[in-house]
């Protein structure tokens, strides 16, 4: 993973932005970016405030929840549930699709109604420079597509140190 860096302080609050460019694997892949995360928040100099991270895609989804294997196993089968990839998907007519085609467009109408039941961003307080996790929560990116170049988007906004 690369990460592109910008940062601006305006009076006493300061803004920090970091762009995290990741390759995934498949389809319902959950990458857990606490720890880059964390260590963004620590580089940003923000002592309190807030932290913000945000997928830029339509196909995958950012969460906030625990790292435990069966249960994200439990998380893919009811995403899977809720729209399966052999279902059809007027959205992959592209016959009847006009809007939004690019060259070699693949189906994935049913990613994109999985990320109707996720959100593409999270924010978290920041408190004496500590991202405010509970002791189970991690942050997931969630590939809900196919392998792909991928781009999170990270802003930190509070008191400087």
């Amino acid at each position: 993973m690369t990460t592109v860096t910008t940062e601006k302080e305006i009076g006493t609050l300061q803004v920090y932005h970091e762009s995290i460019f990741l390759k995934t694997e498949g389809a319902l892949q959950f990458v857990d970016l606490t720890d880059l995360f964390t260590a963004l928040v620590r580089r940003s100099g923000v002592r309190n405030g807030f932290a913000n991270i945000q997928t830029r895609h339509t196909t995958t989804a950012i969460m906030v929840n625990e790292n435990e294997p069966l249960l994200i196993e439990d998380m893919k089968k009811t995403l899977q549930t809720l729209a399966p990839c052999n279902a059809f998907y007027r959205h992959d007519d592209f016959e009847m699709r006009t809007v939004n085609l690019c060259p070699a467009e693949a189906k994935n109408g049913h990613a994109h109604c999985k990320a109707l039941f996720l959100k593409a961003s999270e924010t978290l307080n920041v408190v004496e420079g500590t991202v405010q996790l509970g002791q189970w929560q991690r942050i997931f990116f969630i590939e809900l597509d196919r392998p792909r170049k991928r781009t999170v988007s990270v802003v930190v906004m509070g008191q400087p140190e």
